[in-house]
């Protein structure tokens, strides 16, 4: 109907300049509703006891015990030529049992009474093959005297008492304090350890009204 070339350009600016009317008059932003908030939730802090760093046992990865922070820990120093290596079972036992609530158990072997192997794939193998050990196993290490590692050292510091033998026993709460420590004779199975373990376990679960299985401590639940 428009023939005109003049007529055809007035009507096609008009066209032009009504469209960009239109764009303009729709609002200027809309935020995804998926677009993530700025600010993440906080980590759960780590105790001091806890900034420490071990490589694993099986193939010597650094391993940071922060990532423990929040869980009740059973450190132990162990030895494969021990009358008291086959707490590894029981030791395996109260980790399958308690890990789903909290509970890690931390294995370092060591030679300090002269009853490990100089071998980290004779240990492993003993760990993992003969008695089926999942929970973390750590590289040797001296856990007493002038040169234990600093994790012992400060575990002997809180306690008073170093491992006097293989598979001395300290027990830490989800806050990061030593709650006791336990000697050798003291098996896996023993009400005395079992009961701390349940304590610190219930005392946990208790603050958080059951509601928050990963960690109150650190994040302000």
């Amino acid at each position: 109907p428009f023939t005109d070339p003049i007529m055809l350009k007035t009507v096609f600016t008009l066209s032009l300049l009504a469209a960009t009317a239109s764009v303009g008059a729709q609002p200027a932003a809309v935020v995804p509703r998926h677009t993530p908030v700025a600010a993440s939730p906080a980590p759960a802090s780590c105790p001091a006891l806890l900034k420490q760093s071990f490589k694993r046992l099986q193939d010597e990865a650094p391993q940071d015990l922060c990532q423990y922070a929040g869980k009740v820990v059973l450190v132990v120093n162990t030895a494969s030529y021990c009358g008291y290596t086959k707490q590894y079972e029981g030791l395996e036992k109260l980790y399958a049992k308690y890990s789903p609530r909290g509970l890690v158990v931390l294995g370092f072997p060591s030679n300090d009474f002269k009853q490990e192997s100089a071998s980290t794939k004779e240990i492993a193998d003993l760990c993992y093959n003969t008695y089926g050990v999942k929970f973390p196993m750590f590289a040797p290490t001296v856990v007493s005297g002038a040169n234990a590692n600093p994790l012992h050292a400060a575990l002997a510091k809180q306690t008073g008492k170093e491992p006097k033998w293989n598979f001395a026993k300290y027990l830490i709460g989800r806050d990061g304090n030593v709650i006791e420590h336990f000697p050798s004779k003291v098996t896996p199975d023993d009400p005395a350890l079992v009961t701390k373990i349940e304590r610190a376990l219930a005392l946990y679960e208790k603050s958080c009204d059951g509601g928050c299985m990963e960690g109150c401590f650190g994040l302000g639940v």
